[in-house]
Formats: C-alpha cells, sequence, structure tokens
C-alpha cells in the first residue's frame, strides 16, 4: 500500500510503500513510518489492512482524526483508502488498490502552492535585478514602475524558461485554476459598474498598463468569458455572491468545454497575466489578501502566518489556499495597509487595531508578540447592510420574534445582544437600530467604527489608543461619560468589555431609554454573570447591588448562537424580571427561544411590557404568539 504523509500547510508529500498488512506509526525509529514531532507518541497508531478494510487503532497518548472523527488513546476505527488521517502536525493518506480520486480542495490547494513557488522564485530574481522596496516606497503604482517590474518579470520567466516543454503538462493543469480565478475577478471588478462593458477588452484591474495588454489575447479572453457566463447562467443569478457561488460550484464542470480553446499562445498570455498581477500586488498592493478583499462571499480573512491565510465563507472557516512569499512580505504589506489609515505598526509597537476606509475592522500583530510570525485578521464590512427581513429571510429570526423585537425598540426598551465571537452581534444591533425614530438624537460609541445607522441625527464617537508616549488615550468608559454630556436620547455602544459596562447600566437608569449594547456570552443566562464581572472591574460592589443595577436598566436581552455548518441563529429573547425575593437572584425569563432543533418559538410568557405594546398599537397578540408561516 502506498502511504504519502506530509507536515500541515507543507505542499511537498513523502511517499513510503508498505507490503506489510499493519503499518505502526509514531516517533520511534522503530515504526514503518516514524513522524519526527514531540506531538507526535513514540508508538501512536497501527493501521492494518485486513479483506480491503482498513482499521485504525490508537495506542499512543494523544489523539488522531480520521476524517473528522477524532480517535482518542485505546479506540479504534475503521475508515476507507483517501479519507486523510491527521496525527498532529501531519497529515496521511492511504491510498487504494485502484487510484483515488483527489478532492478538489486538495487539488486546488495543490495547485496554488505551485503557483506560490512559481512567484517566490521569480521574486527572487527581482531581489537580484532591483530594490523592490525603492521601487514601491518612491514610485508607488505609477505607470513607470508597474512598466518597470512587467518588464523584468518577463525577463525573468523567460531566464528560467518557464514556458519550456518541460513545464507545458504542469502549467496545463494550473491555467484552470488561473482562469476560474480571472472570472471571478471580473465578475466583482464588473460589479463596481452600472453595467457590463459591452466591449473587446474587458474591465482591467488597478495597476494594469493597457499598452502592455495583447488585445488579440484579451479579446479570446473575453469571448471566453462570455461562453462561460452563459454556461454557467451567471447573468440569471440574483446578486454578485449568488455569481460567484455559481462559478466556484460549476466551473469544474464547464472547464472541459473551454480547454480545447485555451492554446499554447493563449495559455502562456494568461498564466503571465496572473504572475504580473500578483506580483504587481505584492509589491504596490495587499499581495494575496488584494483579491480576497474584493470577494463579497468572504465575511473575515485570517492571516495564521506567511503561507496560511484562512477565510471565513458563509459562517465556515477555510484555508484559501493563497500565501505570501515570506514573513518580510507580510509584514511590509501589514504596514501597507494600517498606514492607509494613519497608524503604524513595528517592533515598539508591534500591536494594532485599526479600520479601513470601507469600515473593515484590522487587528495586526507582529513578532516579538507574534512568535509564528505577523499575524492579521480583518473583518470585512459587507457591501450589503442588512435588514430585519433579510435575517427572516435567511432563517436567522421568525417573523414573529422580529415584530416583537421592531416594537421593544419603538417603545424605548434597553436592548443588550449577547453572543459568542463572530455571531453577528453588531449586525444585529445595526438592524435593530434601524427602528428608532429619526426624530431622536442618537450617540453610538465603538472602538472601530462598525455601526452604519441611516437615521441623519447621529453622532459617532470611536475611541483612541495612547500615543508613543503613552498619553492621550480616551476609552469607551470615557466616551460613554462625556455621551452623557451629549443630551442623548439613546446611546448605542459597540461592545461592553470592560468598565464601560457600569456607566451603561446607569445611563439605562437615568432616562435615557432605548439605549443598546452587546455583551459576548453563550446564554441569557450567562450574560448576567459577564456583566457581573464587567461592573466588578469599574468598582468594587456587592453582587446584590450589581444585580438591582442590571434588573432596572435592561428590559431585553438577545441572545445570538452560531450553529454547526455555520448559520447564525436568534436562539433566546428574554426579559429581565427583576429580583426573586426569596432566592435574592436575578430572575430572566425566555419570551422567544430556540426549540426542536428547528425555530424560535414563543414560550407563551407575556412580557411586562406587553400592556404598553399593545396599547401603542405596536403589537397584536395573536401575530406575537400565532403560528409563524
Amino acid at each position: 500500500m502506498k502511504i504519502w504523509y506530509n507536515k500541515l500547510h507543507d505542499s511537498r508529500r513523502t511517499l513510503v510503500d508498505v507490503k506489510d498488512p499493519e503499518i505502526r506509526i509514531g516517533r520511534d525509529p522503530a515504526n514503518t513510518i516514524v513522524l519526527q514531532s514531540p506531538l507526535v507518541s513514540k508508538r501512536h497508531a497501527i493501521v492494518r489492512q485486513k479483506n480491503g478494510k482498513l482499521t485504525l487503532e490508537n495506542v499512543g497518548i494523544n489523539g488522531c482524526m480520521v476524517g473528522e472523527k477524532e480517535v482518542l488513546g485505546g479506540e479504534t476505527t475503521e475508515f476507507t483508502a483517501g479519507q486523510p488521517v491527521r496525527i498532529w502536525p501531519y497529515t496521511l493518506t492511504f491510498e487504494a488498490e485502484a487510484t483515488t480520486a483527489i478532492s478538489r480542495t486538495q487539488l486546488e490547494a495543490h495547485l496554488r502552492s505551485i503557483m506560490a513557488d512559481l512567484e517566490l522564485k521569480i521574486h527572487k530574481k527581482l531581489l537580484e535585478r532591483f530594490d523592490l522596496f525603492e521601487l514601491e516606497t518612491n514610485r508607488i503604482g505609477n505607470t513607470e514602475s508597474i512598466l518597470l517590474l512587467e518588464s523584468n518579470i518577463e525577463d525573468v520567466c523567460r531566464e528560467i524558461n518557464l514556458f519550456g516543454k518541460a513545464n507545458e503538462a504542469l502549467l496545463e493543469e494550473v491555467t484552470g485554476l488561473v482562469l476560474r480565478d480571472h472570472v471571478v475577478n471580473q465578475l466583482i471588478l464588473e460589479s463596481g459598474t452600472a453595467e457590463i462593458e459591452q466591449i473587446g477588452l474587458i474591465t482591467h484591474n488597478e495597476f494594469d498598463v493597457p499598452a502592455t495588454l495583447v488585445p488579440e489575447r484579451e479579446t479570446e479572453l473575453h469571448n471566453l468569458l462570455i461562453f462561460l457566463r452563459e454556461r454557467m447562467e451567471l447573468d440569471q443569478q440574483p446578486d454578485l455572491s449568488a455569481r460567484i457561488n455559481r462559478v466556484e460550484g460549476k466551473f469544474n464542470e464547464v472547464f472541459p468545454l473551454v480547454r480545447p480553446h485555451l492554446h499554447h499562445e493563449l495559455r502562456k498570455y494568461l498564466i503571465l497575466r496572473t504572475l504580473k498581477k500578483d506580483l504587481k500586488y505584492t509589491v504596490f498592493g495587499f499581495g494575496p489578501l488584494q483579491d480576497l478583499l474584493r470577494g463579497p462571499t468572504i465575511s473575515e480573512i485570517m492571516v495564521v502566518k506567511s503561507d496560511a491565510i484562512y477565510v471565513e465563507r458563509d459562517g465556515v472557516i477555510e484555508l484559501s489556499g493563497r500565501r505570501f512569499i515570506s514573513d518580510k512580505v507580510t509584514e511590509s504589506i501589514i504596514e501597507r495597509i494600517v498606514a492607509q489609515v494613519g497608524r503604524r505598526i513595528d517592533k515598539s509597537q508591534p500591536l494594532v487595531d485599526a479600520r479601513l476606509p470601507d469600515g473593515s475592522r484590522v487587528n495586526a500583530i507582529i513578532p516579538p508578540l507574534a512568535t509564528r510570525g505577523p499575524a492579521l485578521t480583518i473583518r470585512k464590512f459587507p457591501a450589503h447592510r442588512f435588514n430585519m427581513q433579510d435575517l427572516i429571510d435567511i432563517g436567522s429570526l421568525t417573523p414573529s420574534g422580529a415584530m416583537f423585537l421592531r416594537a421593544a425598540v419603538i417603545d424605548k426598551k434597553n436592548i443588550l445582544v449577547s453572543g459568542g465571537t463572530g455571531t453577528g452581534k453588531t449586525t444585529m444591533l445595526n438592524v435593530l437600530s434601524s427602528f428608532i425614530p429619526t426624530k431622536e438624537r442618537i450617540i453610538t460609541i465603538e472602538d472601530t467604527t462598525e455601526l452604519q445607522l441611516h437615521q441623519d441625527h447621529v453622532v459617532t464617537l470611536e475611541s483612541k489608543m495612547a500615543n508613543v508616549e503613552g498619553a492621550g488615550a480616551y476609552t469607551i468608559r470615557d466616551l460613554v461619560k462625556n455621551a452623557l454630556r451629549m443630551r442623548p436620547d439613546r446611546i448605542l455602544v459597540g461592545e461592553c468589555r470592560g468598565g464601560e459596562a457600569l456607566d451603561m447600566l446607569q445611563a439605562m437608569n437615568t432616562g435615557h431609554d432605548g439605549s443598546m449594547t452587546t455583551v459576548h456570552a453563550n446564554s441569557s443566562e450567562e450574560v448576567i454573570k459577564r456583566l457581573e464581572v464587567l461592573v466588578l472591574m469599574a468598582v468594587d460592589l456587592p453582587v446584590i447591588s450589581v444585580h438591582r443595577q442590571i434588573a432596572s436598566a435592561i428590559d431585553v436581552i438577545v441572545q445570538i448562537t452560531r450553529m454547526p455548518g455555520g448559520p447564525r441563529k436568534v436562539t433566546q429573547i428574554s426579559e429581565v424580571t427583576g429580583i426573586d425575593p426569596e432566592s435574592k437572584q436575578l430572575t430572566i425569563t425566555d419570551i422567544y427561544n430556540y426549540r426542536n432543533g428547528e425555530m424560535l418559538l414563543p414560550t407563551g410568557y407575556m412580557p411586562s411590557f406587553i400592556d404598553s405594546l399593545i396599547e401603542k398599537k405596536l403589537l397584536q397578540l395573536e401575530f406575537l404568539y400565532g403560528k409563524d408561516e
């Protein structure tokens, strides 16, 4: 049996051909397969092959993964050839007698690693020719510097004989991935125009120089794009996200029809065009992040290290397959990103939290704090601002729950949105804020501005970090205190994560009804424990006093949970009902909760303020407790 194995994120794999039906895996040299890592047990696992079936027995202390199943020490499981076996930090694949089909994800990651290796090789050759840093800083993005870079890229490709016969078969495989990326890029670029350009040349990237584009080849590419659009029915999709999802799902089916038209010259032109684009992005733009920042289906970008870039798409985190050329390039691009918003990052200030012009939130951390290399997290600001109907359409909320929350906002109930990281708390706060009457004065307070209110009378405040001398910092708590002097009708705090929770509760208790904020918590009940801790960070009070403050300040808690597979759902809408006279504990009662693993349903509990909602004709009982369609 052939066994392939490699370290995590390492595209180079080792092949072992084993005749023995019992395969021993571990750190000890006596094993059949030796995995050199202190995280691997001396005798970690035994794989047995019998009657065409494979079984794995974990004989070590540390666990391992077979497919998506965790196998602990002493456990045995059956698996099939081709299923990945993960013994951290290694991945092993057992090849069947017949050839096992490689998955699309594995193939794409392998092809992207080939492209990344090519770019690294060309980049090193370019560094031998001239100072790329000087080119970047002194002539960033002008036509002369772009032409100089493109000319040298072409020279290097000729020097290494990239398009020689030896590489022809390999480059033919890469062409499919390159063409798919090109299709997605054009869809994104087109989305910025009122209508698709009906001309021979398609829309170009920002660092393209028309003089270096070959009209004949561009026309061929344009015709291929038209063919692909028709075959994949892209124009029938409702929006850009749907079109991109369609490309990613259907491209492999359609590509065999296109392959005969990709003659040698066109294939060479497309690959060279892509290499130029990627290297221009590295020198003048945001490197491999440039296309990811544009993609509307991607909500978060996470650079773990230079060769591991993850993205969150539709609530699921996946490896993007893209990677930076080196740690130095990663760091320079992080510097370029934060410099856009007037921030800096270096060894004296290795941590930065910033906001991009489009509202996306950026957190970057570099050595010495990040020991594995520069790390970057970008939470993208969605181009489409969700409204309540959108949340209903995607199943995050029921019409009944939505109508109740709308009534609570209009009736100036104090609302706290809780949930884990990335569950959509800020999105929900944005949606709820849309119901605030336009005549009211609203003040928003955040670390980095994410709330986008449609009302006109809104004052937006943002905290400020200390300068190099350690002075000039303004915290959320400072801004909440200041907001009380600004005659607000409502105060919206993006997130309470410290002593500002006390000031927020006091604001809710002193006439600023209808205020809203968010808190990290896993359930409505845990919100109280979380608020206890946050308030005690500001002042030493008896817990009963803290509970009384919470009981008198907060009316409604909206809990959001991220479900398996990625979807976010409102799982509880609760009322803070006060202090129990016997137990002296703060009580939370669910008005709605998520039951039967299906949907948010009313519990039958009547909130204490229901009379006010009905009297003002904001809600009808039969709608609140009727069956959702």
